[in-house]
């Protein structure tokens, strides 16, 4: 059986901009009550459970879009869609106590599952320090994001069986 998209926001809200991920996944929650999302699609605030992220994706969902702070090159604010398949993933310690992404994706098939079609939604962060709440260019970036989320769910459910097909703009695409 199919079990749609999962999309899911993870970060750490104490920790700044790593609060990202969390702040998309409430908003897009929100606004979903005036402009819905696809039937089968499910969004969760992870924040730091990596464990409850990994067994909820035994579940076998069609897709995951993950949206999380990604420090690296890039101005903060900056957005960047990835897909991420399991050589992209390497190895890591997975911590039943904590979020560390790319461990909980790369030890799934140890819990008995299998990495889903998985697309990454980052952030370039400006500050991961202790602190509640996002910079401004973090915060700037929220509702794009929220945008971007929302047409990329709409791809996936128009590809996944079962589901209704898209009929949402793609910001994805380029002209």
């Amino acid at each position: 059986m199919s079990a749609g998209v999962l999309v899911a926001g993870v970060g750490n809200l104490f920790l700044g901009d790593d609060g990202f991920g969390p702040e998309v996944v409430r908003r897009l929650a929100a606004d979903s009550c005036g402009r819905p999302l696809p039937v089968g699609v499910r969004v969760v605030d992870y924040g730091i459970r990596g464990m409850h992220l990994a067994y909820d994706l035994l579940d076998g969902y069609d897709a995951l879009v993950l949206v999380d702070a990604c420090p690296g090159g890039g101005a903060p604010g900056e957005l960047t869609v990835l897909e991420v398949g399991p050589d992209d993933l390497g190895s890591g310690e997975f911590d039943a106590h904590g979020m560390n992404p790319v461990a909980v994706l790369a030890n799934l098939d140890q819990l008995g599952g299998t990495l889903p079609l998985t697309h990454v939604v980052g952030c370039m962060p400006a500050d991961v320090d202790e602190g509640i709440g996002l910079s401004e260019a973090v915060a700037a970036a929220v509702p794009r994001a929220v945008e971007t989320v929302r047409a990329l769910v709409h791809r996936l459910s128009a590809t996944a069986p079962g589901q209704e097909p898209a009929t949402a703009p793609d910001p994805l695409r380029r002209s």
